[in-house]
């Protein structure tokens, strides 16, 4: 398999991180899977929890969401494009009264 990759200057990384954060709304907390709302919520009962997905992983994530959208938005307007170019939309219409 190919590899597509970008080179961030390490004074950036975090910048750019950040801004990927922000910009693509990286939750801080998520869902609790485990959480079992019949029981008091506690330390070992939470409703949230720190989100597990790093920001670089989340980062890595949105930029390969974004990479697939592009793909498949251009391959949708080619679709459409060579459809429209295709169909025969000649439509013959008589007025009976003439």
């Amino acid at each position: 398999m190919a590899q597509f990759s970008v080179e961030i200057a390490d004074a950036d990384v975090s910048r750019v991180l950040g801004a990927l954060a922000a910009n693509y709304n990286r939750p801080e907390k998520v869902p609790n899977s485990e959480f079992d709302p019949s029981q008091e919520t506690s330390e070992a009962n939470l409703e949230l929890i720190d989100n597990p997905e790093t920001v670089a992983q989340f980062g890595n994530r949105m930029v390969r969401e974004f990479l697939a959208n592009n793909v498949r938005a251009y391959e949708v307007k080619v679709a459409k494009q060579q459809a429209q170019e295709a169909l025969n939309s000649d439509v013959t219409i008589n007025d009976p009264a003439v």
